[in-house]
């Protein structure tokens, strides 16, 4: 019983060192230079004040904004079995446990051994002359060690490891973002298709009539064939956009199945089959800069990263000082037929410790965690400008797109009145019938630009939805691949984590 009493002491001892421990390295926090510090990036965002737009709250599931039960019905489809999610979402898992890996090291790490063998043991080892007699051996061994973090290694290669697994699951959050929006996109695309497809026919089958008519005018000897190989012209012109408006719904249809995880060709037709472009419920709401970057998974996996390059710092800084773990064993080895008498009793218990000293490259290790952490705060910064750069971009394509889409539907009605009104005119003798022609052929081509104008419109809602980052939230409430769990276990150990809505803003303490 002494030497267990004796072990259990030097545990004990073991553990109340802990307290005393220090963790070196920069504790992390987000640098006063970073560009997400600036009020620039934090204000209104350009051009927010335009028709169409407003600065109210981003919702999570956006497209809901259509009112389309189907698209919705899509997306959460695409969000569930989307090939590039499920990647992302392994990658957490790995991520995770990679955590958990680290995080291991924390914990006394223990083991049993046993053998048994008949052997001859060399005489001369034991200094001895005659051949010693052959004999069975056994011997058997529970050892117990701890390392002694006094310099916050394990501490700082935690918080590594667990801002990489927040890393990684932003990373899955970004691949949400996208597919919702690319799920999006491909519906507006299918749906933009057959809605030009619409017109343009309807503009061939009145075409069509001009043509049947005119050809009564020119059998009745009122017209020139001239006249009805123009009109027949026109009708050809029409009939030939419809082939490429069939090809971009077919190709947006085979987008689609794959957004779904589904073979090309293979989704039910009715998931494409609408005949006009999803609108907006409400003018499109982008807020500001602040919840903006707060917002963007994109942003917080590069802050996240920032996080884990500078914990790493502190990892490579302890290689500085000595390494200090205290262990203990107790078994028994000898003869088998005297195996658990006293005299094959054995046990040990105290601490290790080993040193290197900083000439074999540790200070140059540090200079490279150094230089790692300045670039992840570049690449950081440039994420953020970049973020800035893709809501400002969009928003102004998107506004500017409306203004073109005022004009061209003016455009539009004028030129279906001048065709109406020439078309009149023709038939009453008092206007030829080139000039009627004329006017059906500009209202064909504004009809056209029209249409035109509104799948474009209708890409840069989606392109606007995609800059401002939202889409991946409601999703990512009810996921299990969500390091929720794993930041539960981490509060246990006190280890830092920082929330999904604040990552960008907060600091990391240390333990």
């Amino acid at each position: 019983m002494k030497p267990r009493l004796r072990l259990m002491s030097a545990v004990a001892a073991a553990a109340a060192l802990v307290t005393g421990c220090t963790t070196v390295g920069p504790d992390y926090h987000l640098p006063e230079n970073a560009v997400m510090r600036s009020p620039e990036a934090n204000g209104p965002i350009a051009n927010a004040a335009q028709r169409g737009v407003s600065i109210g709250a981003v919702p999570d599931d956006w497209w809901q904004l259509y009112d389309d039960p189907k698209l919705d019905a899509l997306v959460k489809a695409a969000l569930a079995a989307n090939t590039d999610v499920r990647v992302a979402a392994a990658n957490v898992q790995r991520a995770i446990a990679m955590y958990h890996e680290v995080e291991s090291e924390n914990l006394p790490q223990g083991g049993v051994q046993a053998e048994a063998a008949r052997a001859q043991i060399s005489g001369e080892s034991f200094l001895k002359e005659e051949k010693l007699p052959v004999v069975n051996l056994a011997a058997a061994a529970l050892s117990i060690s701890y390392q002694i973090d006094f310099f916050g290694k394990l501490a700082r290669a935690d918080e590594a490891a667990l801002a990489a697994a927040e890393a990684s699951q932003a990373a899955l959050d970004v691949t949400r973002v996208s597919v919702a929006a690319e799920t999006v996109r491909a519906y507006v695309q299918g749906c933009a298709a057959n809605h030009e497809f619409d017109i343009a026919n309807a503009q061939l089958k009145l075409q069509e009539k001009s043509v049947a008519i005119t050809r009564k005018l020119v059998d009745a000897g009122r017209d020139q064939p001239t006249d009805l190989l123009r009109a027949q012209a026109q009708a050809d012109t029409l009939r030939a956009a419809l082939p490429h408006f069939q090809a971009q719904h077919d190709a947006a249809t085979y987008r689609l199945a794959v957004m779904l995880g589904k073979v090309p060709g293979t989704l039910d037709p009715s998931a494409a089959q609408c005949r006009r472009i999803p609108q907006l419920a409400q003018a499109l709401p982008v807020g500001d800069g602040t919840a903006l970057l707060k917002r963007r998974p994109d942003v917080r996996q590069a802050e996240r990263e920032l996080a884990s390059a500078t914990a790493k710092i502190g990892v490579a800084t302890a290689d500085l000082y000595p390494s200090i773990r205290i262990g203990a064993s107790i078994g028994a080895s000898g003869v088998l037929e005297h195996f658990g008498q006293g005299r094959t009793e054995q046990w040990s218990v105290g601490p290790m410790i080993t040193w290197s000293l900083p000439t074999n490259g540790v200070r140059s290790h540090i200079k490279g965690m150094e230089a790692g952490a300045d670039a992840a705060l570049a690449h950081f910064d440039g994420v953020v400008l970049k973020a800035l750069q893709e809501a400002q971009t969009s928003l102004s394509a998107y506004t500017r797109e409306l203004q073109r889409d005022d004009a061209l539907r003016d455009a539009r009605d004028k030129s279906r009145a001048a065709a109406e009104q020439n078309h009149k005119l023709y038939q009453a003798g008092r206007a030829p019938y080139l000039t009627s022609l004329d006017a059906d052929r500009t209202h064909a081509s504004a009809e056209a630009a029209l249409a035109a104008a509104e799948t474009q419109v209708a890409l840069d809602q989606v392109n606007l939805f995609l800059a401002l980052g939202g889409g991946w939230q409601s999703s990512a409430a009810n996921d299990k691949t969500s390091p929720v769990a794993s930041r539960a276990k981490a509060d246990r150990h006190n280890v830092p984590t920082i929330s999904a809505a604040t990552s960008a803003a907060s600091s990391t303490s240390t333990r």
